[in-house]
């Protein structure tokens, strides 16, 4: 997807979206200092090409007992376009991995994966992880303690996109 060019305006309404989603138009339209009607139609036209791509709400991984947070490397025994195919469509079914990534250097693909305890990552390890398409490699580390967990992006410039 190309840069969209976004003014002033879009990066206000933005980043009063990134930091609480359930906004109404109403606010919107005052951080704004547009009209109601022009505050949706703004929006919509974000949606509508891209920028805004869902909205959801951001869950406590404890307080729904998904303590753990963990960064698996993968290696796959080949990189042909069928063998990262058929893993990329593998890894999308585990309910477990937040997210994964292609990526460059020694492994294949970073995966961010959540758990109840270490029972659980070594479940997920060997009935999900170990047996999908062409893995050759699964490296886990655990992390300790989140210290930087962002759910806004930075925009206009660096500028925290959470200060509307």
């Amino acid at each position: 997807m190309a840069t969209i060019e976004l003014d002033a305006t879009d990066l206000i309404l933005l980043a009063a979206l990134q930091v609480d989603g359930r906004s109404t138009n109403a606010d919107l339209a005052s951080h704004a200092h547009l009209s109601e009607s022009a505050c949706l139609r703004r929006v919509r036209l974000l949606e509508q090409r891209g920028v805004i791509e869902r909205y959801a709400a951001v869950i406590n991984q404890r307080a729904v007992g998904l303590p753990l947070t963990v960064f698996v490397t993968i290696s796959l025994t080949g990189q042909s376009e069928a063998a990262l195919v058929a893993f990329e469509q593998e890894i999308a079914t585990v309910p477990e991995v937040m997210e994964c990534y292609l990526m460059t250097g020694s492994s294949d693909f970073l995966v961010r994966v959540v758990a109840k305890d270490v029972d659980d990552l070594a479940r997920i390890h060997s009935t999900r992880l170990t047996r999908l398409s062409g893995v050759s490699h699964v490296n886990s580390s655990i992390a300790l303690q989140t210290i930087v967990k962002r759910t806004s992006l930075p925009l206009a410039s660096g500028r925290r996109s959470s200060s509307y």
